[in-house]
């Protein structure tokens, strides 16, 4: 280290980073500094240095004695031991033992007395919260969120049809096993429970068991989070899939669409790519901490978008690394099956992949709140803005290419219908044919829409036309193309 670098060290005080110490003399103090550092992405640690970045400088005998008490304390009070490096550094005052503590590749360290320490802020803190406690062990990549048991489910939980149709698609073939066989075989379940990837990937109510893992989206007239109006909400729950496919909704029916020289009677272009917006929901299905019990959220705002996921990103990475493509699977069971149902790669080229499509994206990592956000700037041009469809009052010269499936759902809207009673009036016998080809289209496009948007799942919901859809049936009553 130079004397300048030390000096600007001391200028720029104590962080997560950098700690001063006075003197030292008791090893499982400083072992539990130095565990510190190693489970929170190690750290430099000035020895004989005041609180207030003055140097106080050690004599001869000193330095020997805290060197041998730190190599002590690395090998025999911290378990398993680290392998700190130390540095003498002339001063003008007497010499500074400068300790650098590397990432620890074996977390979590822990002193003589079993505790486990991490940084917070310039100090250090005894870490108590289960939750934390296997964050520690999932960086270290000894426990998986992901294949962790779901206590009390059972192979009852699986939506079979759409577990058979996925390993149909896979395998080329229906499971040849009995179901809770098949589970353990491909990483879902120990044969009795499901674990966490087999209850969101193919559960019929995961929230049931993980209330928390779900999507809480709200859309909101400004730019501030505590304006007291919203224009759009909805709690989204069900598998994974189920998830994507609503949160995209929400996101695509709170946008705008400019024309971008396109025919008036064309729905235009969405005013953020789509795929930009897609490979951002996938990370954050993907890649969020699962050991942190809170829901992903997104915010739409009138300049930007927020997707946020629990756990902020874990010690080896940073927002450079990922804006290079740089990835770390936190949920490998997890991201092995979504690769086969999400559109997902799994190569680390999704954050690439966005910023190719819309450049105007920003990360944010919170260590302190545990989370990532990715911040999507809205373009705002109003020459360019069309009306947000199905939001508000719509904008008459907007009139939405519609597939011949979506002009089906249209035409049979004559009323508010339920589910089952849209379904059987397309004359549809396949549940998931139906969603996914029929009411998900009619819904993202915002031509129909749910009369209780804020419970999508009760036994009360209905599907009706948006006034884009009526619209829409008006022109086309003479039953025309579509």
């Amino acid at each position: 280290m130079t004397e300048a670098g030390f000096q600007q060290i001391l200028a720029r005080g104590e962080d997560s980073r950098h700690q001063f110490k006075r003197d030292e003399s008791n090893a499982d103090s400083i072992a539990a500094e130095l565990a510190a550092f190693a489970n929170s992405g190690g750290g430099l640690l000035l020895l004989d240095v005041n609180d207030d970045g003055s140097v106080v400088g050690l004599d001869a005998a000193n330095v020997r004695r805290l060197n041998q008490l730190i190599s002590n304390a690395a090998s025999q009070n911290v378990r398993p031991p680290i392998h700190p490096i130390t540095e003498n550094i002339q001063t003008a005052q007497g010499v500074v033992i400068a300790v650098t503590v590397p990432d620890g590749l074996s977390k979590p360290y822990l002193d003589n007395q079993g505790r486990i320490w991490v940084k917070s802020g310039s100090d250090k803190r005894h870490v108590t919260a289960r939750e934390e406690i296997q964050r520690l062990f999932q960086r270290a990549g000894l426990v998986y969120a992901d294949v962790v048991p779901v206590e009390g489910t059972s192979v009852a939980d699986i939506d079979e049809k759409a577990f058979d149709a996925y390993f149909s698609r896979r395998y080329g073939q229906l499971p040849d096993l009995l179901l809770p066989q098949t589970l353990q075989n491909i990483g879902l379940g120990d044969g009795q429970e499901l674990n966490l990837a087999g209850l969101l990937l193919f559960g019929k109510r995961p929230q049931r068991y993980r209330p928390a893992f779900m999507v809480k989206a709200v859309a909101f007239p400004g730019t501030v989070l505590h304006d007291t109006r919203y224009l759009d909400s909805e709690d989204i729950d069900g598998t994974l899939l189920e998830q994507y496919q609503r949160s995209l909704a929400f996101i695509k029916r709170n946008l705008r669409h400019v024309q971008a020289g396109r025919d008036f009677n064309t729905i235009g272009q969405l005013e953020v790519p789509e795929p930009a917006i897609v490979e951002l929901l996938v990370n954050a299905f993907i890649h969020r901490d699962y050991f942190t019990s809170a829901s992903i959220r997104i915010m739409v705002f009138a300049d930007r978008i927020e997707i946020v996921s629990p756990g902020h990103l874990p010690d080896s990475l940073n927002i450079d690394a990922i804006r290079h493509g740089v990835t770390n699977r936190r949920n490998p069971t997890l991201t092995e099956h979504a690769t086969h149902i999400l559109p997902y790669r799994g190569l680390g080229s999704g954050i690439p992949r966005a910023l190719g499509e819309w450049p105007d994206i920003r990360f944010e990592d919170e260590g302190a709140g545990n989370q990532f956000k990715a911040v999507i700037a809205r373009p705002q041009s109003p020459a360019q803005i069309v009306a947000p469809v199905g939001i508000g009052s719509a904008d008459t010269r907007v009139t939405p290419e519609v597939t011949p499936e979506v002009g089906r759902v249209l035409r049979a809207l004559s009323a508010d219908l339920s589910r089952q009673e849209l379904q059987n009036a397309l004359g549809l016998k396949d549940d998931e044919h139906f969603r996914k080809a029929y009411l998900l289209p009619a819904l993202a496009s915002g031509w129909a829409e749910m009369t209780l948007p804020d419970k999508p799942r009760s036994s009360k919901q209905r599907y009706r036309l948006t006034a884009t859809g009526r619209q829409w049936l008006e022109a086309h009553r003479s039953g025309g193309s579509n």
